[in-house]
């Protein structure tokens, strides 16, 4: 689960994270009415799930409450990314020296989770990691123990050169990390963090991900959650037994087993495809998984052909026949289908299948191919 920079803020204000003052505006009307005409430099950024948010145009610095409201005028409505923008937040501007990053996340490497800092903030840190990886500090937090004081002075030090900065900057690192573990995070983040020309330390941007599993005992991060309709389709999805993940491509796949699925997502990628999600049935075989799984797939403006590809293992393949068939009497689609079906019952699910009209395959790579080529036709 994904907040935005605003709850982030406020969440990190919580924990004596230090971060400038600011309001959140749905509106122009907003922005007129709860933004102080104090004379303080503002910063108007977009809230949207996504990067790259001052590249797009939607972090701009105001100098008066005119700038302030038209700023917003510009920002609000935008498209960020494939999202709209439907709020922005305005914080009083710091003026910086120096701009640092720290993160933390789960490692699986470590079997932990790691501290990461480095002195190249204010860009985005896998850029550094690509460029730079030397420029990263990596410490790896036991996790019986705990970050300790002199752990987070040691990287604080690492990053500021004068002693009280570090200090500051080390009782900062702790406080993330303790709101990281209180609220069952799977990343915080603070970039930049920056050292303003009066040597104060402040936190001017935030991002938090949270561990889906363990919602169901944070409450109060739970009612945070501002769901895309990408998002919502994941979730209901999940409630439906069915693993799905909407990618950009076009290609629609339907396929059973995580294994099987990141398989056929490769061989559509070998053959000059992009797959539209990753959608997993499972092991059942409930044909109205089927059904559900097809009203999934079918709702993506995007998919011009769908892939299903089943191995019959404790799915059975004529019960994924029934699924489909039932699905196409009750959806009425003209994107192509291309079905492949392998294992238990795929004679008898073949069989059925003759009534469709739907191309049916021998392999994944004819499989593939097959969607590839239909969906070329189908754009055209």
């Amino acid at each position: 689960m994904k907040i935005h920079e605003y709850q982030a803020r406020n969440l990190f204000r919580k924990y004596g994270i230090p971060v400038p003052d600011a309001v959140v505006c749905h509106s122009v009307e907003e922005v007129e009415k709860n933004v102080p005409d104090d004379g303080k430099l503002k910063v108007v950024k977009a809230q949207v799930h996504a990067g790259g948010r001052g590249k797009a145009g939607g972090v701009k610095l105001a100098r008066t409450k005119a700038e302030v409201v038209e700023n917003a005028r510009q920002i609000l409505g935008m498209d960020i990314k494939g999202l709209t923008v439907e709020k922005v937040m305005v914080a009083d501007a710091v003026n910086i020296e120096k701009e640092f990053y720290v993160g933390l996340v789960n490692d699986r490497n470590s079997k932990s989770v790691t501290l990461m800092a480095s002195a190249e903030g204010g860009v985005e840190i896998e850029e550094v990691a690509k460029v730079s990886p030397e420029k990263i500090i990596k410490l790896a937090i036991d996790p019986l123990l705990g970050l300790m004081d002199f752990q987070a002075r040691a990287v604080a030090l690492q990053l500021f050169g004068e002693i009280m900065q570090a200090l500051a900057a080390a009782a900062i690192i702790k406080k993330l990390y303790k709101l990281y573990i209180d609220t069952d995070a799977s990343l915080a983040e603070i970039n930049p963090l920056v050292l303003t020309p009066e040597k104060e330390v402040w936190a001017i941007d935030g991002k938090m991900n949270f561990d889906d599993n363990a919602l169901f005992r944070q409450p109060e991060i739970l009612k945070m959650r501002e769901v895309s309709a990408n998002e919502q389709k994941e979730i209901d999805a999940n409630e439906k037994g069915l693993s799905y993940i909407k990618l950009d491509g076009n290609i629609g796949c339907m396929v059973n087993g995580a294994g099987l699925a990141m398989t056929t997502m490769d061989m559509i990628k070998l053959y000059g495809g992009e797959p539209a999600n990753f959608l997993d049935i499972g092991g059942s075989s409930n044909p109205k998984k089927v059904i559900e799984a097809m009203e999934i797939l079918l709702s993506d403006k995007n998919v011009t052909a769908v892939m299903i590809n089943i191995f019959g293992g404790i799915t059975r393949c004529d019960d994924v026949a029934r699924g489909l068939i039932a699905a196409l009497g009750q959806i009425k689609t003209e994107i192509p289908i291309v079905v492949r079906l392998s294992g238990t019952n795929a004679k008898e699910g073949l069989e059925l299948l003759k009534s469709t009209g739907l191309p049916t395959v021998n392999t994944m790579r004819e499989a593939a191919q097959k969607a590839i080529e239909l969906s070329k036709k189908s754009k055209v």
